[in-house]
């Protein structure tokens, strides 16, 4: 019997802690996509040569990291 409980209590935990986890996620600002942007830092840079948003100046500090 004490088994079930402590499953039923688990159980009860984890929902509360996946929905509560869930609900604060649609709250961060964090819009789809964002790190797929080469401009992120994020994953999945790509190999473009011209970044759109960026400055010459900001471009080139890119390239120099790259190398």
């Amino acid at each position: 019997m004490k088994s079930i409980q402590w499953l039923i209590l688990a159980i009860l935990v984890w929902g509360l802690a996946f929905g509560g986890g869930y609900a604060v996620s649609a709250h961060t600002g964090t819009e789809p996509g964002y790190f797929g942007a080469v401009e992120a830092a994020g994953y999945g840079g790509a190999a473009e040569e011209k970044i759109e948003g960026l400055t010459d100046e900001v471009q080139d500090y890119y390239k120099s990291l790259q190398e």
